[in-house]
């Protein structure tokens, strides 16, 4: 395993996609050798379950230990019970408890409302099976202040989260501070930094604002500089994550998530910066 841990976040092919195009970006990725990758999961269909349990099967074909992610408001018991035996087909090495985003429409289960009770639950059925859990350096949307979601943080790792993985952030200062704050709530669990690159505009305004993520002035220098021109504005984003990334190394952070996007240029480009750092 690197020091600090570096790891990859995909999504399985878009509905309209073959999934075999899964195949291009992990043969894009080739070479990265990260510690795992995870994989996203959609709303709770069975469908998302058995496509996440397919990617990560592929992800192990690699050589690559592989993560599942499973959403839980929309699932009932069975619907878990469902997708641990298929990751345990897919041979998994560990499961993203989350509780995931609300669906226009769609009424909850009222079974896990929370990822903690999800985590909880993964605990009680696969003793042996890593769970990891996400957390916002920001503080999550519906917390009212970021201690109460640090709380909250605190609950999902004592039902059983054994490693975080947080959301994205443009400013390591936002990310070192909340770390500060998970320790001395006594979290003492592996705590990585989520990267997402920018590589669009209008993606990081919304992103940024979905997760309530804030914008620093030295990002919106080049959105506003670059935000027009794509070409231009990926080879910034390339070096702003390589240098986001260089840094949070550098002050000894538990370790990196680069999520890809399934850009895998993007992200060979980037770790061809950061590398040294990896060892």
């Amino acid at each position: 395993m690197h020091s600090p841990i570096f790891s990859l976040e995909v999504f399985p092919p878009k509905r309209t996609s073959p999934v075999g195009t899964i195949y291009d970006t992990l043969d894009g990725l080739q070479g990265l050798d990260p510690d795992f990758i995870s994989v996203t999961y959609g709303t709770g269909k069975s469908s998302d379950r058995t496509l996440t349990a397919r990617i990560a099967h592929t992800v192990n074909e690699y050589g690559i230990p592989a993560v599942a992610h499973l959403t839980a408001q929309y699932l009932d018991k069975d619907d878990v019970d469902e997708a641990l035996d298929l990751f345990d087909q897919a041979k998994v090495s560990g499961v993203l408890a989350l509780r995931g985003d609300r669906v226009e429409g769609a009424e909850p289960a009222g079974v896990f409302d929370h990822a903690s009770d999800l985590a909880a639950y993964i605990r009680e059925k696969r003793p042996d099976l890593k769970i990891y859990g996400a957390c916002y350096p920001e503080k999550h949307p519906q917390a009212a202040t970021l201690e109460e979601d640090i709380d909250n943080l605190k609950k999902k790792v004592d039902a059983g989260v054994s490693h975080l993985i947080s959301q994205l952030f443009y400013d390591n200062e936002d990310f070192l501070r909340f770390v500060d704050k998970a320790r001395a709530a006594g979290i003492d669990v592996p705590i990585e930094a989520g990267i997402m690159p920018v590589m669009n505009a209008k993606s990081v305004l919304r992103m940024s604002k979905m997760c309530e993520s804030r914008v620093p002035e030295k990002l919106a220098v080049l959105l506003d500089k670059w935000g027009s021109d794509t070409a231009l504005l990926k080879e910034a984003g390339i070096a702003y994550a390589s240098e986001q990334i260089c840094d949070l190394a550098a002050r000894g952070v538990d370790g990196v998530h680069l999520y890809t996007m399934n850009h895998p240029c993007v992200s060979r480009r980037i770790w061809s910066n950061v590398k040294p750092f990896f060892v």
